[in-house]
């Protein structure tokens, strides 16, 4: 295998591959793939729950099948790397990401979803498994600072993916959802030729015993940074995810919402990783949290335009979470080697995993609560007058529609009202426009649905601040702990 020269007393860029420029463009087209599987699905989330007769906790766990395979592909690919090399797992994402995305446009409903969902969540998380190792192995000089330009690709992607979703949705309605998982065709086979009879590094630049990372696992140092990567992706994912369900009421775009966050992290990561290389890692992240969850909280008290202004706040705080926890691992445990890396970003993506579901559970309760039928009902009637008989009323018709669904017959769930359609119903009738005029009363249900939406998606953002709070506390731990540490050697 070729190298590039160096000066004979840096003998670490001695054993870099000539053509690792190829090799970081193929890893960032991957990542953009990536990417562009978490933005498009959040784009599509109303349209598979309309069409499959899924509900928001269902919908919940077809979302944590994408988090369950990318933490399987990573703990397999961390204890394989090293004989398997990134080759070979460059493929096996390649052909996963194609399995994944034949298998989700051929779904024909909620098991089917499961299934492909969990293929593309394994093929990404195969493409982290072998380009963070492989990355830190090309570039042993400037390490900290590539992760971060590798990880630009992550928000770079969901850009690419939220403008492609809006570009759908504003000059083609018509088109389906599955020609928008089909455009990731495209950047799919783009990396798979980029990689097509390529030399690959061997592992010289980073510890490549596998003994020797699993007895780095048992460093406690690890396992604080493993807890808090848990909460730091859970912070990062449980809004990014769930931004078109959350968002959707509070007057901004929540898929533009989404863009403009990821837009700032990518811009951020990209001309923000050589600085933050040279200040503490630790600090960066612990600060990061702080700012993080101040975003959160803005969410939960802004609207309008202002909504976007607490999203600018939100994604500076979780710019730099991703590739700087697992920058720490290479920093204060670079024993661990590619499984230490590997495992950082499984146990990031498991921990959503346990949140998806939960937080599906969260916005089931607060779409159905005293609060959502008195919002409603505001929009036409000041006095919300009959609250309570409203909400016995949508009560009831949500546990009817669920009993329906219990016993599988989804066809006629669908067309059943749930609390929030009973809800909504109820208030247009109280705006003094008839059902027969059909676009006025369709506007006079948009306006209770908004009201109806703000509310659960304030008090399902308050719940999810918690993440944050408690991953400042752990990030505080872990800054005492790292001060005055250096980079340990390889």
């Amino acid at each position: 295998m070729s190298t590039i020269s160096a000066n004979p007393s840096d003998i670490s860029l001695s054993n870099v591959p000539a053509n690792r420029d190829r090799l970081f463009l193929a890893s960032c087209v991957a990542l953009i793939v990536t990417a562009m599987t978490f933005a498009i699905r959040a784009g599509i989330l109303n349209a598979l729950g309309t069409e499959f007769a899924l509900d928001n906790a269902q919908l919940g766990w077809v979302n944590s099948m994408a988090f369950l395979g990318f933490p399987i592909a990573m703990l397999i690919g961390g204890l394989v790397y090293n004989s398997l090399g990134p080759r070979k797992m460059m493929w096996i994402a390649f052909i996963s990401h194609l399995l994944g995305l034949i298998l989700t446009i051929t779904a024909g409903g909620f098991w089917g979803l499961i299934i492909s969902t969990f293929f593309i969540g394994f093929a990404n998380g195969a493409v982290e498994a072998a380009c963070n190792p492989m990355i830190a192995d090309m570039y042993p000089d400037k390490t900290s600072e590539m992760l971060n330009k590798f990880h630009v690709w992550f928000p770079g992607g969901i850009v690419i993916g939220s403008l492609v979703a809006t570009a759908f949705g504003s000059f083609l309605p018509e088109v389906g959802w599955q020609v928008l998982i089909g455009v990731m065709f495209i950047p799919t086979l783009i990396y798979g030729g980029l990689i097509f009879g390529q030399e690959f590094p061997k592992s010289l630049n980073i510890e490549s015993d596998t003994s020797s990372n699993l007895k780095g696992l048992l460093n406690p140092l690890f396992i604080l940074i493993a807890v808090c990567m848990a909460f730091t992706a859970s912070t990062e994912f449980s809004t990014t995810q769930w931004v078109e369900k959350i968002l959707s009421g509070g007057g901004a775009n929540p898929i533009l919402v989404l863009a403009l966050v990821s837009g700032i992290m990518a811009l951020g990561r990209f001309f923000g990783g050589p600085y933050v290389h040279k200040l503490s890692t630790t600090g960066v992240l612990l600060g990061s949290a702080i700012l993080a969850s101040f975003g959160i909280y803005l969410l939960t008290t802004l609207d309008g335009s202002a909504v976007y202004l607490a999203a600018a706040v939100f994604a500076l705080g979780i710019c730099f979470f991703w590739p700087n926890m697992i920058g720490a691992v290479d920093e204060f445990t670079p024993q661990t080697g590619a499984l230490g890396m590997s495992l950082i970003g499984g146990v990031g993506m498991f921990s959503m995993v346990i949140m998806n579901p939960i937080i599906g559970g969260w916005l089931d309760s607060a779409s159905s609560t005293p609060d959502i039928v008195t919002a409603a009902l505001m929009v036409h009637d000041k006095s919300a007058a009959d609250a309570d008989q409203v909400y016995k009323g949508a009560m009831d018709a949500k546990m009817a529609k669920a009993k329906v669904m219990d016993s599988g017959d989804m066809i006629k769930a669908s067309a059943m009202p749930g609390f929030m359609d009973y809800t909504i119903n109820v208030a247009a009738a109280r705006s003094g426009v008839s059902s027969d005029n059909m676009e006025a009363y369709s506007e006079a249900k948009m306006k209770s649905m908004k009201a109806a939406e703000v509310v659960a998606g304030r008090e399902v953002l308050s719940s999810v601040n918690i993440i944050p709070v408690i991953a400042i506390g752990l990030l505080a731990i872990l800054f005492f702990w790292t001060r005055g540490l250096s980079k340990q050697p390889h």
